[in-house]
């Protein structure tokens, strides 16, 4: 018996990793259909998981005179998973832009790392704390998981895997090197180098108040780069609850 607990907990555990890999696959090779999931998942996962807050939330703050939950709740759910799903759908577009076979390989790898540590750790709250792993993936893991991300392209900037461009050289691209229509590989790299340069900006304006040695660290917090947190907690969520809800039936 135990035997057979040890295999299937392996084999929950091989399809949770080729769950993770399959979806910095999709990201990787098929950037547009990647974003375009994305934000139809997070426009669904918005529209349940907003529902359910609003209900519960509302007789919090108000009492019987508040407003009714029968109108109120679907328009601002719905409100707020359409904003969700445009951001959502934006990020991962931006996450997975670019022209650099290399540098998109990298990102991938640390978009998978870090989705893996997400779904890990839900997957821990599930068991531990019988914490719900969609509740807490969408309401309180982004921000977190953005920080993990950021900090991972910070090593790759790093290490040299991804360089940043100085204002001639993005004078240069727009100017030389970008076509009046370009392709979408082409403006996504543009968005991309755009993304690096604003992330170089925001550790410039960061080194008077906190110095040259601390700038670059405290940047990783503030980094544009945070914001793919929002998409790798769509997939956190997806993926922890398939498994919890499978090693709840056969463990």
């Amino acid at each position: 018996m135990a035997a057979v607990h040890v295999l299937v907990n392996a084999l929950i555990m091989i399809a949770e990793i080729a769950a993770v890999g399959a979806v910095a696959w999709v990201g990787l090779h098929h950037a547009l259909i990647f974003a375009g999931v994305t934000a139809l998942v997070a426009f669904v996962q918005g529209l349940l998981l907003e529902h359910a807050r609003l209900r519960h939330e509302l007789p919090f703050y108000f009492g019987q005179r508040g407003p009714h939950a029968g109108m109120l709740v679907p328009f601002v759910a719905t409100t707020s998973a359409l904003v969700r799903a445009v951001v959502g759908g934006g990020v991962a577009l931006l996450t997975f832009s670019g022209t650099d076979p290399e540098r998109l390989m990298w990102i991938a790898i640390i978009f998978a790392i870090t989705l893996y540590l997400a779904v890990t750790i839900l997957r821990g709250l599930a068991h531990r704390f019988d914490a719900r792993p969609a509740r807490w993936g969408y309401f309180r893991f982004a921000a977190p998981l953005g920080l993990i991300y950021s900090m991972g392209l910070w090593l790759l900037t790093n290490v040299g895997k991804i360089s940043t461009p100085h204002l001639t050289d993005m004078g240069r691209t727009i100017l030389f090197e970008t076509p009046q229509r370009p392709s979408l590989e082409q403006a996504s790299e543009l968005l991309f180098r755009m993304k690096l340069y604003i992330d170089s900006v925001i550790t410039l304006l960061l080194q008077p108040i906190v110095g040259a040695d601390w700038a670059p660290i405290v940047a990783i917090a503030f980094s544009v780069n945070v914001l793919t947190g929002f998409v790798v907690a769509i997939y956190a969520v997806m993926i922890a609850e398939m498994v919890v809800r499978t090693e709840n039936k056969l463990l």
